[in-house]
């Protein structure tokens, strides 16, 4: 029984570690690029960064450069922040009894000190780092690996399935779906996928001639070699595997950059539409996780090695993006809008209404953490 009981614990932190290893590594890519970001750009404008943090709370380790840069590794890996001079907090909430206290050339290396176009500026940089990191991967990816596609070819059709329903036929090349054109079975399965419910309009092209089929993709839940499980719409067919139909490309720098674009835009788009979809209520909201599901899912993608790591580190990258530039006070939309109503009034928004809209974000961004991470716990409980 003591054998067996250490063996558990053993198997316990392996599995443990497992998923730790895989999330911090892909975490700290994240956030490092996305902090680089606000870093670069604010020392482009002569302002002074006093603090550049991943994670938060006490530090474990960190040096001073020479310019004063405090760099450090924190206790909570849980995100970053860039602190400026002039800044109260690392929300970037200026300091203001500081601020009356400086001559005129140390405000002009404050953050608070800037016009509202650079503030701007340094707080974009950072989602917009998070999408570039995730291109120059994509396009690593592609450029290592090649572009593999499958003709749409359909192979077989399910009985009693949406594209038996729609008359669709073994031999069927799909040609364009609702105007977009496909040039591989994945094109086809990313627009199905996320159409559950919706008519789409698909031209095919059967044995020369071309024909017109509207089809409603079915829902199905369907798990992934991981035993996670998804809702994607389905039509019920599957890919032609003969060898004239499989095929490899070589991909160059500059196509891979732009393959790497599009895939960053195919996952910006998926992600409002899922959330759009949750506000009309045509999704379920069980698909957010929070920081459990990251490490679960980074633990599993590690075990298929590093590519595929790499490959979840730009898919978080974008999402995080993303999601800093809802105009959410706290995040990075939320500076954004309060600079815009800004640049718009022509003078700042009072202290006291800055101070409430920080309140409230704040509020809405631990709601969501606690939403997610129930539904993470939910998730590891029925798995």
């Amino acid at each position: 029984m003591g054998s067996n009981f250490l063996s558990s614990i053993n198997d316990l932190g392996f599995g443990f570690l497992g998923y730790l290893v895989p999330f911090l590594f892909v975490l700290t890519i994240v956030v490092f690029f996305h902090e680089l970001g606000h870093y670069l750009i604010a020392k482009a404008n002569g302002i002074k960064v006093l603090t550049f943090s991943i994670g938060f709370g006490p530090e474990i380790v960190g040096f001073n450069d020479r310019s004063g840069t405090r760099w450090k590794l924190a206790a909570i890996p849980l995100g970053g922040y860039v602190k400026f001079f002039g800044d109260e907090n690392a929300a970037s909430v200026p300091d203001q009894a500081a601020m009356s206290g400086l001559s005129e050339t140390e405000r002009r290396q404050t953050f608070p000190g800037q016009s509202v176009a650079a503030r701007a500026a340094v707080v974009a940089a950072g989602p917009l780092a998070n999408f570039v990191l995730a291109i120059a991967i994509f396009a690593g990816i592609f450029m290592l690996h090649g572009k593999q596609t499958t003709t749409p070819r359909i192979d077989s059709i399910q009985a009693g399935s949406a594209a038996e329903s729609a008359g669709f036929a073994v031999g069927d090349v799909v040609v364009a779906i609702d105007g977009r054109r496909i040039e591989s079975f994945a094109d086809m399965q990313r627009i199905v996928s996320g159409a559950a419910g919706q008519t789409l309009r698909v031209e095919i092209d059967r044995n020369g001639t071309a024909k017109t089929l509207d089809v409603v993709p079915t829902l199905r839940e369907m798990k992934d070699n991981f035993g996670n499980i998804h809702r994607l719409g389905v039509l019920g067919i599957s890919r032609s595997m003969a060898p004239g139909d499989l095929k490899t490309e070589s991909v160059g720098p500059i196509a891979a950059v732009r393959m790497g674009a599009e895939e960053t835009w195919f996952i910006v788009e998926r992600t409002l539409s899922y959330i759009g979809g949750i506000v009309v209520g045509k999704e379920n909201a069980d698909q957010l996780g929070g920081p459990i599901r990251i490490a679960q899912v980074s633990g599993q993608v590690a075990t298929a090695g590093i590519v595929a790591l790499l490959h979840l580190a730009a898919v978080l990258s974008v999402s995080i993006g993303l999601l800093n530039l809802f105009p959410v006070p706290l995040l990075d939309g939320g500076h954004l809008l309060f600079y815009a109503i800004e640049a718009v009034r022509g003078r700042p928004l009072s202290e006291r209404a800055q101070e409430v809209g920080f309140r409230i974000g704040f509020a809405l961004v631990i709601m969501l953490m606690i939403f997610a991470t129930f539904n993470d716990i939910l998730h590891l409980a029925s798995s």
